[in-house]
Order: C-alpha cells, then structure tokens, then sequence
C-alpha cells in the first residue's frame, strides 16, 4: 500500500479535567487527496486540526505525516518538520504589515533556509498577485491578502497544505478565486486538507469528512462512502 500522506491510528487526545477531545480515531489520507473537514463548532474541527500541524500531540496513538510519527520529534525538529513539510492557510491573514507581498512571501522562503526572489514572485503570479507584488497589505483586499498567504504557504512546494477556513472573511467573488486556486493544486496533484463551514467548498473537495457531536458523522468521496472510520471527538 502506498505510503499515506496522513494515517491517524486510534489517536486520542486528553485534555485537562478528563476532557476526551479525541477518542481512537483512525483515517488514512492518501497522498493527493483534497479533503474537506466539516461540522459545527465544537465538533472536533481545531483538535484534527492542531494534531496535523504538529501544534498539539496525542494523549496516545500515532499520527503520521508523510509516514513521519510527528509526536516523536522534539519541538524544535517538529518546527522543521512543518516548515519543510506543510503549508499553512488561515482563515486570519497573517502578513506582516510593514513588509510588502512580495516580502512576506519570501519570508516563508527565509524561514526554509533559501530565498529566492524570482521564485517567489511567480508563485505570486500563479495565484494572481503578480501586479501586487510590491504592495503593503493594507492595500489590499481581503481576497488578495488570501491569495497572498496563499502563495506564502505554497512557496517551499509542501507536500501537504493545511487550510483553516481559507473563505471564511472572503465575499463571493474572492471565495471563487480561491476556490479555483485550490482546483490548480489538486489538478497538480497535491494533497489539500481543508477545515471549512463553507459548503461549496467542501462539496468541491474529493473527499469530505463531516463532525458531529463528537463523531465522523459522513466520509465520502464525491458522494460514495469511505471505508470506516470511528471517532469519537469534542472540541
């Protein structure tokens, strides 16, 4: 079988005061999937989240990123490891105010060990903001500032892009922008996991994984069931 860009296997995650936010949860993702991660507030949606950045480790069981057990590397090796491995897409833009586009985009590049001003600026391109490349974010809008974290996070070509509510503070014109960014990198075969209330989002997803009171409620892949997965999640 070929090697998972994620495999949870019977995670758990225990929190202060016996809250049991995950309970032996197992799902693979294969490389190059687009998934959505669904539900309501309070479904599980940041835990999933923060295990797979590496922000949080489970209480037990293994989570695998690139076939990398990530709760066995020290703080520090998991900083590289994410900055190496995973690009990040908030739903808050996170550029810094004083440094253009183009330079915070090259940040990203600094923090990789390697800057590369002509790199960073086609992938500025690749997603529309070329012309804006020596712009401060106050001089932009809400869309392109997202296009923008989006270049950031896709500049050290991650093998797994993380995106947490990428359209939340984006009208629909910017969110079909975004949308159709996120169809480029899943054409290009990259693997794309999604935290998102946004509905079309999540139906534009190759696969959706839906939360609910604390359980994987609904995994299908373009409407067809997944294989089993049992979870039981709150937070």
């Amino acid at each position: 079988m070929e090697e998972a860009a994620v495999a949870f296997t019977e995670v758990s995650k225990v929190y202060p005061g016996e809250v049991k936010a995950l309970d032996r949860i197992s799902l693979r993702i294969p490389r190059g999937e687009w998934v959505a991660v669904m539900g309501p507030s309070g479904s599980g949606k940041t835990t999933f989240l923060n295990l797979l950045d590496g922000l949080d480790r489970p209480t037990s069981g293994q989570v695998q990123l690139l076939g990398t057990n990530i709760a066995d590397l020290a703080p520090a090796e998991a900083a590289v490891f994410r900055r190496e491995n995973i690009g990040l897409v908030f739903q808050q833009f996170y550029l810094i105010p004083y440094l253009t586009v183009l330079e915070n985009v090259m940040l990203a590049q600094y923090f990789h060990s390697m800057v590369d001003e002509g790199q960073a600026l086609e992938m500025l391109e690749s997603v529309g903001m070329g012309h804006r490349a020596s712009h401060l974010p106050s001089q932009l809008s809400g869309g392109e500032q997202q296009r923008a974290c989006i270049a950031r996070a896709l500049v050290n070509d991650p093998g797994i892009i993380l995106a947490d509510e990428p359209t939340g503070n984006l009208d629909e014109a910017n969110e079909e922008k975004v949308f159709e960014i996120f169809r480029e990198l899943h054409r290009g075969g990259k693997t794309i996991i999604v935290v998102t209330h946004d509905r079309v989002l999540g139906n534009l997803a190759q696969r959706r994984i839906v939360l609910n009171h604390g359980r994987i409620a609904e995994d299908t892949y373009n409407g067809n069931r997944a294989g089993e997965c049992t979870a039981s999640i709150v937070g």
